[in-house]
């Protein structure tokens, strides 16, 4: 566990970015294809502290990205190589282009300056998708991970983040999974490993300290 210092430091507002994997409506939302983790999300808290997590970066000049998985309505690019994939494709509620279902769900606001990316293929918000080049124009050097969920977009953002050289902070509380217990097992046996594991509180601490945000250079 890192020290106040050593975190604050890690959570520089000019070097770091929270990127928010998968918080859309038609995962965490109340109509959700998936309401098993849609209702983990909520009741465990998880939503509510990436609400907040993202409210403290838009205050402190830290850079949010929102990672949205999609389908177009024919499928064309998409994944079936899966029982995942395939499973998705005969879901009620479907994540296509366009749609309710893949807008950012509340609580959660999007600013003007956030950075939002789709992607139509893949388990990875980062692989194969323009997050890295994005995170790398913008002197990113600590990614923050938030979101759902931990049985698989999560942890694929945790590793491709760790495997193109950025330090990963995983806020605890601000991510979930199903069931409930799987959650707390991936993070102090698989995420603890290669990420800086700590609470929302401890980053809103960081953030909403009396730091002030530096400015990027246009």
């Amino acid at each position: 566990m890192p020290s106040r210092e050593q975190l604050s430091e890690l959570l520089d507002p000019a070097t770091t970015v929270l990127l928010t994997v998968e918080c859309q409506q038609g995962v965490v939302g109340p109509d959700s294809a998936l309401p098993e983790l849609a209702l983990e999300a909520r009741r465990s808290g998880a939503l509510a502290n990436v609400a907040r997590l993202v409210s403290a970066a838009h205050q402190s000049g830290v850079q949010v990205v929102h990672a949205i998985a999609e389908r177009r309505p024919d499928g064309r690019g998409a994944n079936r190589n899966a029982r995942l994939f395939r499973a998705a494709e005969r879901l009620p509620v479907q994540q296509l282009s366009g749609t309710t279902a893949v807008r950012v769900a509340a609580p959660i606001e999007v600013a003007e300056e956030d950075l939002v990316v789709r992607r139509l293929h893949g388990l990875s918000p980062i692989q194969g998708t323009d997050v890295d080049a994005l995170l790398r124009n913008l002197g990113c050097r600590t990614l923050v991970v938030a979101g759902v969920s931990a049985n698989v977009a999560v942890p694929n953002a945790v590793f491709d983040a760790v495997n193109r050289g950025y330090t990963v902070v995983v806020p605890s509380d601000a991510i979930a999974g199903v069931p409930s217990e799987y959650t707390p097992a991936m993070i102090r046996n698989t995420l603890a490993l290669v990420a800086t594991v700590v609470t929302t509180a401890e980053v809103l601490g960081c953030l909403e300290g009396p730091r002030r945000a530096r400015i990027r250079p246009a």
